[in-house]
């Protein structure tokens, strides 16, 4: 039998252009689960099993959100307090991934963009699918609590991640755009439409 070679995008970590990056990208997303789910089995102590979890969140999130959303994706975001009105704001940054001559910037990896969106949206509804299962079984309101931390850390990054996804499509969008002179052509075509039309 002939063995078919992944293709671009394929979910193989083989073709990834930072697998070491994603290997731990994935070992941070899916070590906190497994700890939730099986700690217990195999740590008597539910304060270890607790603190375990609490730690491989806390990794997980700053992983994702300073080395992996960088590397895999172009993407970062942070946020930023005005010390004088005591207003944040998030504050988003992406790489120009286009793979274009011109700009010289690298080519966005199909198989790091589908293996990140994937875990970085999958991890969430997981931790849901746990917080309903938590509340149904009335089991031990801890475990509660620590579901409701896990679904913090992890929807704050997907939201950061998604807003900060729209603004460098919205950025690219714009500035090809200007640089095409389609927004320029865009302009007086609009103008000229509204004056002639009446």
């Amino acid at each position: 039998m002939e063995q078919s070679q992944p293709r671009a995008g394929d979910l193989s970590w083989r073709l990834s252009s930072h697998p070491i990056t994603l290997l731990f990208f994935l070992g941070f997303r899916t070590s906190s689960l497994f700890i939730y789910l099986f700690g217990s089995i195999f740590i008597p102590n539910f304060i270890l099993v607790f603190i375990l979890t609490i730690l491989l969140l806390a990794a997980d999130f700053y992983y994702l959100k300073n080395i992996a959303g960088r590397r895999l994706v172009g993407l970062r975001w942070w946020n930023e307090v005005d010390t004088a009105s005591g207003d944040s704001h998030w504050v988003f940054e992406s790489q120009d991934r286009s793979g274009s001559v011109e700009s010289g910037a690298p080519t966005q990896n199909a198989t790091d963009k589908r293996f990140f969106w994937l875990a970085l949206y999958a991890q969430p509804a997981l931790w849901v699918a746990l917080a309903i299962v938590s509340v149904v079984r009335l089991q031990n309101p801890i475990w509660l609590s620590l579901v409701v931390i896990a679904l913090i850390l992890t929807i704050t990054n997907t939201l950061a991640f998604s807003r900060c996804d729209k603004f460098s499509q919205a950025s690219s969008l714009a500035s090809s755009a200007m640089y095409s002179g389609g927004m320029a052509k865009s302009l007086a075509g609009g103008l000229f439409s509204r004056i002639f039309r009446g």
